[in-house]
C-alpha cells in the first residue's frame, strides 16, 4: 500500500500538499526555478486508485468543487468520480511571476517527483486536457512505467503552426508593455486576442453578429474586454510569458508513448486542429479510441461540452482486462 493510501483521512479527502523540489533540480533548458516546492490538492476517494488531472495553462490545483476548474467533470458520481478514485491537481511550474524555458516535460518531471515524495509508485490514469494533455503525453513517454492509461484531450504531439503564430503574437504585446511598466495591460490585450483563437467563428456569429455601436464599439468587444481584464487578477505576465512559451515547446515521438490512450479532439478547435490529432492516432503503439466531438466552442470544448466528453473519460479510466499497460 502506498503512502498516499496509508494517510490518516477521511473517507472524502480534500487537501492541499506541498513536495519539495530536490536541491539541484534544473529543467531540461538549464534554468532553474525559484520556487522550491511543488504544490497540488488532493481530492477524492481516500486510498482509491489515484488520476492525475491537469488542463490549460490557466488551470491550477483546484479541479474539483466549488472553485474547481472541471468541477462538472470531476465530482461524486461524476465522469470521474471522486468516490471511486482521487485526483491529483497541480499548478504549473513556475508559481512566481518568473520567465523561466520551461516544457510540458519539464512539467512531468515535476509530477513524477510528487509522486516519489507521496510514495505513489503508478498512477492509475492521467487525463490531461490542452497544455495539460501535452504534459500527460510527456510523462508517458519519460515514465511509461508510471502510468496505466491516459487520456488526452486537444492537444497533439507538437504545436500546429498556426496556434505558434497566434501565441507569438500574444507574447510579443505582453513584451512591449513589460518593457513600459505595463504588463498586465499588456496580458489583458493579450487574453482578448487569445480568446479569439479558443472559440470558433460559429459560436462568435450566435453569440454577438456583427456590427458597432454609435461608440464604435460591439458586443464582442464588451466580452473579449472583460475576459482580458479579469485574467491579470489569476496570471501574472512573466509566469504567463514561460507557460505560453512552454506550448510551443512542447514535443513527443509518438512511438515512445505506449500507455493505452484515448484521444478526444474538437472538430471546430483551431489551435489544435482534428487533422493534428489525427495524425498523432495514427502513430500511438497502443491507442484505445480517438473520438472527435462536434462542438462549436473550438479549443474550449473540453470545458463546456461536458455532456458530451464525460462519458468517453469515464470509459477510458475502466480497466481493460485484454489490454496491458
Amino acid at each position: 500500500m502506498s503512502a498516499l493510501a496509508r494517510r490518516s483521512v477521511t473517507p472524502l479527502v480534500e487537501e492541499d500538499i506541498r513536495v519539495p523540489i530536490p536541491a539541484g533540480f534544473r529543467l531540461r533548458s538549464g534554468d532553474g526555478l525559484a520556487e522550491r516546492q511543488i504544490e497540488m490538492r488532493l481530492q477524492g476517494a481516500s486510498g482509491a486508485p489515484l488520476v492525475a488531472v491537469l488542463g490549460g495553462i490557466s488551470a491550477g490545483r483546484h479541479v474539483a468543487g466549488e472553485a474547481g476548474w472541471w468541477r462538472e467533470i470531476a465530482a461524486p458520481a461524476g465522469a470521474i468520480d471522486l468516490n471511486a478514485y482521487a485526483v491529483l491537481g497541480l499548478d504549473f511550474a513556475p508559481l512566481t511571476d518568473q520567465r523561466v524555458r520551461i516544457s510540458p516535460a519539464d512539467q512531468a518531471d515535476l509530477v513524477a517527483i510528487a509522486l516519489d515524495a507521496l510514495g505513489v509508485s503508478r498512477l492509475h490514469a492521467f487525463v490531461g486536457a490542452s497544455y495539460g494533455g501535452m504534459v500527460g503525453l510527456a510523462f508517458a513517454a519519460a515514465h511509461p512505467a508510471r502510468l496505466e492509461r491516459l487520456c488526452v484531450l486537444s492537444a497533439g504531439e507538437r504545436p500546429a503552426a498556426l496556434g505558434c503564430a497566434w501565441r507569438g503574437v500574444q507574447r510579443r504585446i505582453v513584451e512591449y508593455a513589460l518593457a513600459r511598466g505595463e504588463g498586465d495591460q499588456g496580458l489583458a490585450l493579450a487574453r482578448q486576442l487569445a480568446m479569439t483563437t479558443y472559440r470558433s467563428a460559429e459560436e462568435f456569429e450566435q453569440r454577438f453578429g456583427g456590427g458597432i455601436d454609435a461608440n464604435g464599439r460591439s458586443a464582442v468587444d464588451a466580452y473579449l474586454e472583460a475576459r482580458g481584464e479579469a485574467y491579470p487578477q489569476t496570471m501574472a505576465p512573466r509566469r504567463w510569458l514561460s507557460l505560453s512559451e512552454a506550448i510551443d515547446r512542447h514535443s513527443i515521438d509518438p512511438a515512445s508513448v505506449r500507455t493505452p490512450t484515448v484521444l478526444v479532439a474538437s472538430a471546430s478547435d483551431q489551435i489544435v486542429p482534428v487533422a493534428a490529432m489525427r495524425a498523432l492516432a495514427t502513430r500511438l503503439p497502443a491507442l484505445e479510441a480517438f473520438h472527435v466531438i462536434p462542438s462549436i466552442y473550438g479549443h474550449d470544448a473540453f470545458l463546456k461540452e461536458t455532456a458530451i466528453i464525460g462519458p468517453l473519460i469515464s470509459e477510458a479510466l475502466k480497466v481493460k482486462s485484454d489490454v496491458q499497460a
